[in-house]
């Protein structure tokens, strides 16, 4: 299964006002394992960021400003995210974010490109209601070093997903493992019943008196309609 972990910076909160991304990450994700691939690109948005969010991310325009646009590298963008899911941590923000500039060079929203969009968040939420759940909680409760996460960055934003993603899917895996296993392999795993020597010790003759006394009890209280008791073993020596 491919999984792509997405995250982006943006100018802004709202793309409806002009704001537009600034960076923008993806890291793949084959079968619970890091491939080592990502795509990666800081953008050039034509404007500056608002104040909050340039402390977020500390992109200023001067560093943008000789960046590709959006629309430079959408093709190869959607090339590397195409038949795979897509996880996002707050996913309707960036959804938001990337259909809106998709919008913009008359392409079509993001869901027509992957094969669905998750949000880790939600799953978050799920595993621990009530709790603070943002990238840097979560890092923290399954003991994810983010130390380098001085500022919000895409790509590491991205890596530290994918890796708090595995710690809380970790249940998984050995679900995974059935699912790979090759039928001779569970053939070679299964037991032959008929070469096993079931041994059967007799009761003793203490197990046999407990047992007719207690059929007895059954049969008085149910007016002699004790079946168990007409195939007794105890009854012989006792009738």
């Amino acid at each position: 299964m491919r999984q792509i972990f997405l995250d982006t910076e943006t100018t802004g909160l709202e793309p409806a006002l002009g704001h537009r991304i600034v960076e923008i990450a993806a890291v793949e994700m084959y079968n619970r394992r890091l491939t080592g691939r990502h795509f990666h690109h800081y953008l050039n948005p034509g404007r500056d960021s608002d104040e909050g969010a340039l402390q977020v991310h500390g992109l200023t325009r001067a560093f943008l400003s000789d960046k590709p646009k959006f629309q430079d590298i959408c093709e190869a963008f959607l090339a590397f995210i195409g038949d795979a899911e897509i996880l996002i941590h707050n996913a309707p923000f960036d959804v938001g974010f990337i259909d809106h500039e998709l919008n913009l060079i008359n392409l079509q929203p993001l869901l027509n490109y992957c094969t669905e969009v998750s949000d880790t968040l939600v799953l978050a939420k799920e595993l621990h209601p009530g709790k603070r759940n943002n990238l840097d909680a979560l890092c923290e409760r399954y003991q994810i070093d983010n130390s380098r996460r001085t500022l919000h960055g895409a790509l590491l934003d991205a890596e530290l997903l994918a890796e708090v993603y595995l710690a809380m899917t970790r249940g998984q895996e050995s679900l995974l493992v059935e699912l790979d296993a090759s039928p001779q392999s569970a053939a070679e795993m299964a037991i032959d019943l008929q070469k096993l020597t079931l041994v059967v010790p007799p009761a003793s003759e203490q197990e046999l008196e407990s047992h007719h006394q207690l059929l007895e009890r059954i049969k008085s209280e149910s007016r002699g309609n004790c079946l168990w008791a007409r195939g007794d073993p105890a009854s012989a020596g006792h009738d």
